[in-house]
This record gives structure tokens, C-alpha cells and sequence, in this order.
């Protein structure tokens, strides 16, 4: 199976911004594992922002862009140090792409990434994948690695995409607020009713939310392409979603 693995901000860090050190080294113990036993895994990281203003003691996500560009300099270094040490304990390589719209945009570059991506998976290495928030600002703004990962899973025609966040899935109001919330465990169709559902903001650190992985469900389902979204606090979920079971939501794939 070729899965496409999304991790946000709130997955691998504190509210400080500073690494989830056990969380981060479970996860990666769990993809290793199944990597072991086949499968082809894609990761699509957020927090190399998060990190950075972690690392320089700012608490809460700027407004300032050269800020965030800095902040996102310094947290990718970290980011990837972390990732290559920790998957080379299990015998893994690990590569970095870094993405900007005109990866997909422009048709030369999205030829070329599909190239980098496919070359990647057939040498056994696990691609990592990141907006580049150093040199761009748009999608600093307006971007998110929910949509990224589904623009991923799209490009190397993933059978799964996993969205790994700080919620079981979506409910039918916000269970932070609402003790009758329920979580929703299939979504066969996303309707205007599912989209209405999707209204809450992300982390305070991260940049997405319910909203940007609706979007994210309706690219990837379009293509083909089963998604869930899940709660990264235990990466041994992997395990359960990728046997078809697991505290989720799942978006079946269109047929």
C-alpha cells in the first residue's frame, strides 16, 4: 500500500513549539514498522514554523511574514536533523523536498517532482515533504500541509491519505464546546451540510483546521484516494487505520 502520511504542528510539538520528543520518536518507530512490512509511506510534515518560534521563545504564532520565514529556517533544520537521526535508528534514508505552488502550478516542475517523488520510493526512502516557508509568503498566509498532503497523495497516486491532528475526526459540532458532539465515522459524500460542520480554527502554532482538510478530503477522494482523519496522539493508530479500523473519519474514495 502507498500511504500518504500528514503530520500537523500540534502532532509533533508542545503549545511551546518545542519537539513532542516521545510522540515524535513513537511515530516514527510506527512508520518504520511499516515500512518494514511493505508499504510505501510519503510523510508530509508541518512545524518547521512552530519549531522555530519555539526555539526563539516566541510562544505565539506571529503576524510578522519575515518573522515566519525565519522561524521557518530555523525549525526546518531542526525538523529534518530530528527525522533523518530518527528513522536511521530503523535503517531508513529519509529525503527532503521542500514545495511551492509552482511544483504543481507549472507543468515542468510538477513532471520533475513526480520524477523526485517516484525515484524516491522505488530506492525505499521515505520522502518528507514541506511547503517552503523560507523564501515563499503566500502560502504562509493562506497555504496548509492538509491540502499539500492531498496534492502528494494525488501526485504518487497514494491508495490512502492520513491527516494526523489534535481531533478524532469530524464531529457534528466542536466536542471542545459541545458535550453531545458526536464524531461522524464515514463521510461518503461531502455535502454543503459536511462543509458547514468544518468551521473550527487550528492551532494556535499551526495554520489548518476542519476546513482545510474537508478540502483536503474532497481533492483526494476525487482522485481516488481514500482519506482519514485521525488524532496523532498515539501513533499506533496507523496501525488500526491502516487495517481498516481505528477512531476516525473516514472519506471513502470515489469510484
Amino acid at each position: 500500500m502507498r500511504i500518504v502520511i500528514k503530520v500537523g504542528t500540534s502532532t509533533i510539538a508542545h503549545p511551546t513549539g518545542l519537539l513532542n520528543i516521545k510522540r515524535v520518536e513513537h511515530m516514527c518507530k510506527v512508520i518504520s514498522d511499516l515500512k518494514n512490512a511493505g508499504h510505501e509511506i510519503v510523510l508530509v510534515s508541518s512545524g518547521a514554523i512552530g519549531m522555530g518560534l519555539g526555539k526563539l521563545g516566541i510562544s505565539k504564532r506571529s503576524s510578522d511574514i519575515s518573522t515566519l520565514q525565519a522561524a521557518a529556517a530555523i525549525g526546518q533544520c531542526e525538523l529534518m536533523y530530528v527525522y533523518d537521526k530518527l528513522f536511521s535508528e530503523y535503517n531508513h534514508i529519509v529525503a527532503q523536498i521542500l514545495m511551492t505552488g509552482a511544483f504543481v502550478a507549472i507543468e515542468d516542475y510538477g513532471k520533475n517532482l513526480n520524477n523526485t517523488l517516484f525515484r524516491l520510493l522505488e530506492l525505499g526512502v521515505i520522502p518528507i515533504v514541506n511547503e517552503n516557508d523560507t523564501v515563499t509568503t503566500d502560502e504562509i498566509v493562506i497555504g496548509d500541509n492538509d491540502t499539500l498532503g492531498a496534492i502528494i497523495a494525488q501526485q504518487v497516486r497514494a491508495d490512502i491519505l492520513i491527516l494526523l491532528s489534535d481531533i478524532d475526526g469530524l464531529y457534528t459540532a466542536n466536542p471542545l464546546v459541545d458535550e453531545n458532539a458526536v464524531r461522524l465515522d464515514v463521510i461518503e459524500e461531502i455535502t454543503e451540510e459536511i462543509e458547514a460542520l468544518a468551521g473550527a480554527e487550528g492551532s494556535h502554532l499551526g495554520t489548518g483546521g476542519m476546513v482545510t482538510k474537508i478540502k483536503a478530503a474532497r481533492i483526494a477522494t476525487e482522485n481516488g484516494i481514500d482519506m482519514v482523519i485521525a488524532n496523532g496522539k498515539n501513533p499506533d493508530i496507523l496501525y488500526d487505520i491502516i487495517d481498516g479500523g481505528g477512531v476516525c473519519t473516514r472519506f471513502p474514495a470515489k469510484k
